[in-house]
């Protein structure tokens, strides 16, 4: 017997959510193989060829009313301008910390994410967590201290790669526009600042476009791909999978990076190391197995 719709529909959002966290996990292979580059230059490239791939998303899908729906009010534009901002500003410090040989740092930045929400959450938002959720809190936070006191700093780059995807996330929530034409406007946002600085270069006889080797300027133009790829995939699964099943499967894409990071870039693991990671991964199994099991009672709930 052939599979039902429903099962058919759920495997290919399997497939799309692996897509898209499996390739956000390698990325940090792309932005290795362009490092010659600067990373204001590489992240100007990423925005200006983002808006060329999502450009005909954007009309095929006609999408083109969300996109003026978003900036059709002063206070969604302000909020969008925000959202534009701390991506671009998130972008760089990946692309840079990458560069830096600190893909491990990365790593943990977005293993942190999901409970720097939390946090936001209760504090911007007015959720009140639950004690599961407050004692996988204080754990990652015991992490974070516990990289202070082994090496005299916080991890930094975590920490703000966390924070400032955190905020995206919660200035998202506040415009209503979907994952594809909501980065078209953001990057359309941002895209005369890049294009103006590539142009520039390229009449100060600089850049690296043109003035590299072939592969150089295929990735660089690339970069567009690189980003829109596994947005089109998330977004593909998002309509086929359930919220909890997306939110365990977000954990592949730093997974991906902290093996990379630790086996291909052969970064340095200290204990501290994993006593950090070790921290983050018990708030995380403790965080996941509470949402879990709150899925599972609303569940109950709505079908009684």
């Amino acid at each position: 017997m052939s599979p039902q719709p429903e099962q058919r529909t759920t495997r290919a959002g399997l497939w799309g959510a692996l897509g898209a966290f499996g390739l956000w996990g390698l990325l940090p292979l792309y932005w290795k193989l362009v490092q010659q580059v600067p990373p204001f230059e590489i992240l100007c490239h990423r925005i200006a060829w983002s808006v060329v791939v999502l450009l005909p998303l954007v009309l095929l899908g006609r999408r083109l009313a969300e996109v003026r729906a978003a900036v059709a009010s002063r206070r969604s534009l302000l909020t969008i301008i925000g959202s534009s901002l701390l991506i671009g500003g998130n972008w760089f410090l990946y692309i840079w910390a990458v560069n830096s040989n600190m893909v491990l740092e990365t790593s943990l930045g977005y293993y942190m994410t999901p409970l720097v929400n939390a946090l936001l959450g209760a504090l911007v938002l007015g959720e009140r967590p639950s004690r599961v959720q407050l004692v996988a809190i204080a754990i990652a936070a015991t992490g974070v201290l516990s990289m202070l006191v082994s090496y005299g700093r916080l991890p930094w780059v975590a920490l703000v790669l966390a924070v400032s995807f955190s905020f995206y996330g919660l200035l998202r929530k506040l415009v209503k526009v979907e994952s594809i034409p909501g980065l078209f406007l953001e990057t359309l946002l941002l895209a005369p600042v890049a294009v103006g600085y590539l142009g520039w270069l390229a009449w100060q006889g600089g850049g690296a476009l043109g003035h590299q080797d072939r592969l150089t300027d295929l990735l660089l133009v690339g970069a567009g791909i690189a980003t829109s790829t596994p947005l089109v995939c998330f977004a593909f699964a998002a309509r086929r999978l359930r919220l909890t099943t997306l939110g365990i499967m977000q954990y592949i894409a730093p997974s991906i990076a902290f093996l990379l990071g630790a086996f291909v870039f052969r970064e340095q693991v200290t204990p501290a190391h994993m006593l950090t990671f070790g921290c983050i991964w018990t708030a995380l199994a403790l965080y996941t197995a509470e949402g879990l099991r709150a899925a599972r009672s609303a569940h109950r709930h709505a079908v009684r």
